[in-house]
């Protein structure tokens, strides 16, 4: 089978497409014939040693969004059979032919949807889910989300305006995304170089992070929340938290989905109804061949995306 890995951290021109002998599914675990993998963020600052903590001994592989048909099933895994198409969260091994998943984190794609449609729902819709219900918004209360254009960004506009959400302001790094963002039925489209993002909101699901996380905490409204859910760092003055009864709040859907398992599941019926439907629309802004990986990290590191960037083996 054909899989990429980095050998080196850096740039999209670290990833390597080599050729490996098939993996076999240990416990818990299944083995997926990937049909769509989703490019993530994360993964591309893991790439170039952002925020890897230990570190992984090098050589490494991406990991990401799958989505695709069941060959071969781990011991002491129940619910799933050789046939089923799954999609589902793996931390390492995404961009091959064959991936190891885990069950835990793996869900049936319905029939009649596309493996490119389940990777650009589920996994982003999930979070932006987690983070709306970890905000909890309530009547009139409004919500700003960073990286907006982004395959989570673009989801929890969405999602935020059929939860009811009077105001929704979309953040993004250029004004040429406006278009896209208010016709997802964002109320306001600021850019991040504005020296004002408008009137201060009670909720920012914060999805970028870095030098970005104090002006996000800034726009937020006295008694504010902050949903942080990047994987790009970032530092505050505590005395903002203090002076404006502000709060910030992380989340991971590692523990999410652990933690609030019952929720997860509800949430993954739930986008897949919104998507039926038509009221939920998961954009892909590319599908690109597997062997285009580092294209694929050019478009996410260039923030140019609007929605999901998606390899095909």
């Amino acid at each position: 089978m054909r899989r990429v890995r980095f050998h080196a951290y850096g740039g999209p021109e670290v990833l390597r497409v080599e050729d490996a002998e098939s993996p076999v599914p240990g416990p818990g675990e299944l083995l997926v014939a990937t049909e769509a993998i989703g490019v993530t963020l994360p993964c591309v600052r893991r790439v170039r040693g952002d925020g890897k903590g230990g570190g992984d001994p090098l050589p490494s592989m991406p990991g990401g969004e799958i989505a695709g048909e069941v060959v071969a099933v781990g011991p002491d895994v129940g619910g799933f059979a050789v046939g089923d198409r799954v999609t589902s969260l793996t931390f390492k091994g995404s961009y091959a032919e064959l991936t190891l998943a885990p069950a835990v984190l793996a869900s049936r794609i319905p029939d009649g949807a596309s493996a490119v449609q389940a990777v650009a729902l589920v996994r982003g819709g999930q979070v932006a889910l987690a983070a709306l219900s970890t905000a909890a918004p309530a009547g009139t209360e409004s919500v700003l989300i960073t990286g907006a254009a982004s395959a989570t960004g673009h989801l929890a506009v969405q999602l935020a305006k059929l939860q009811g959400v009077p105001r929704v302001v979309a953040a993004v790094g250029s004004a040429a995304k406006a278009e896209f963002l208010y016709g997802l039925g964002a109320d306001e489209v600021v850019t991040y170089d504005q020296e004002s993002w408008g009137e201060p909101v009670d909720i920012v699901l914060d999805g970028v992070g870095g030098e970005l996380l104090p002006r996000a905490l800034a726009a937020l409204a006295e008694g504010g929340r902050l949903i942080f859910f990047n994987s790009g760092g970032g530092t505050v003055p505590a005395y903002e938290l203090l002076a404006g009864s502000k709060t910030i709040t992380g989340l991971t859907m590692r523990r999410f989905s652990t933690v609030h398992r019952e929720r997860y599941e509800r949430h993954q019926a739930q986008l897949w109804e919104l998507a039926g439907e038509g009221r939920l629309r998961a954009a892909v802004h590319a599908e690109l061949p597997l062997a285009d990986a580092a294209k694929a990290h050019e478009i996410i590191e260039a923030r140019a995306n609007l929605g999901k960037v998606v390899l095909r083996p």
